[in-house]
């Protein structure tokens, strides 16, 4: 374990930290302005972290420690993902080897189930609300990311992102075989549905669509600051392990160099740039779904994972 690598495994972390508000804002400038209205500053979710961190924090009679306790685990869980994918090197780093994708995977996991307690805790009837939906689509949307997951292992025959992505760097033709392109599909899916695009619109204060909302109603000030982070750094992670690990796997440095460190977080934003703007046209061409057909597009997710490991073993046994 070297200076230079524990220097760049902590720029890896502030780079998440860091540049998610900006993702996130470029995401919503965007919508607005394909729906041709001017929008908000791309720097906005800056100012609003800025603003909730400066004010009082209310606390309702009925919470416990989990309401306290809850936003802190959420915040640290997406703090320790980044020391396990590549986001700016393409080689391991000295806390990486903590474990492997399913590890990751299980990490947000936890930040999600955290928040989901909190939505609880507080006896608030929008908080059970937003919970219960929460569990209800994770039921689904997980077993589609564990075949992913187990896909994209089959696939390289281990469970290390860094493994993955060396492996599609170096073979064309395992990046254009159609289990990679099932996989990289099925992703996409969960992308859409893990970061609030399609198929539902539960970011909102409508009570038959509220989920997100719903878990962190009775939040305010600091705390509530932390929970909004924490969704965006998700939202950055999971946009970093589609790009870095699975769709685009070029950009990221090799040596470690600052030149290199510079010329992959450059990379990263113009991957990030592209995707983004992939997914703000696919949600603004597509209708937002009742909420009792959310399984519609998890459902086909789920379809394309398993097409995915199908073809990977057919082509093996080949």
């Amino acid at each position: 374990m070297t200076l230079p690598d524990i220097a760049l495994q902590v720029l890896q972390v502030l780079g998440v930290l860091l540049l998610a508000p900006l993702l996130q804002g470029f995401i919503h400038k965007a919508e607005e302005r394909v729906q041709r209205s001017r929008g908000p500053s791309i720097f906005q979710p800056y100012r609003d972290l800025w603003k909730l961190f400066h004010k009082e924090c209310v606390v309702p009679d009925s919470a416990s420690w989990i309401y306290w306790i809850a936003p802190v685990i959420a915040f640290t869980a997406m703090l320790i993902v980044p020391l396990l994918i590549p986001v700016l090197t393409d080689r391991p780093l000295p806390l990486s080897n903590m474990g492997d994708i399913l590890g990751g995977g299980m990490v947000l996991t936890l930040g999600s189930f955290a928040i989901i307690l909190a939505g609880l805790d507080s006896g608030n009837v929008y908080g059970g609300i937003g919970s219960s939906r929460t569990a209800m689509l994770g039921i689904l949307a997980e077993p589609t990311l564990i075949l992913v997951l187990v896909g994209i292992s089959l696939l390289a025959k281990a469970m290390l992102p860094f493994v993955v992505n060396h492996l599609l760097l170096s073979s064309l033709s395992v990046y254009w075989s159609p289990a990679h392109i099932f996989l990289v599909l099925a992703f996409f899916v969960l992308l859409l549905v893990e970061t609030d695009r399609l198929p539902i619109h539960s970011s909102t204060h409508f009570e038959i669509y509220m989920i997100d909302e719903a878990r962190i109603l009775e939040y305010s000030g600091p705390l509530l600051a932390l929970l909004r982070w924490a969704s965006m750094m998700k939202q950055f992670i999971l946009y970093t392990i589609f790009c870095n690990v699975f769709f685009l796997p070029w950009g990221l440095s090799q040596l470690g160099t600052p030149l290199g460190q510079a010329g992959a977080i450059t990379s990263l934003l113009l991957k990030f740039l592209l995707v983004a703007l992939l997914v703000v046209i696919v949600e603004t061409t597509q209708s937002r779904l009742r909420f009792y057909r959310y399984q519609e597009l998890l459902a086909t997710g789920f379809l394309l994972a398993v097409l995915a490991i199908v073809s990977s073993q057919l082509i093996g046994g080949l």
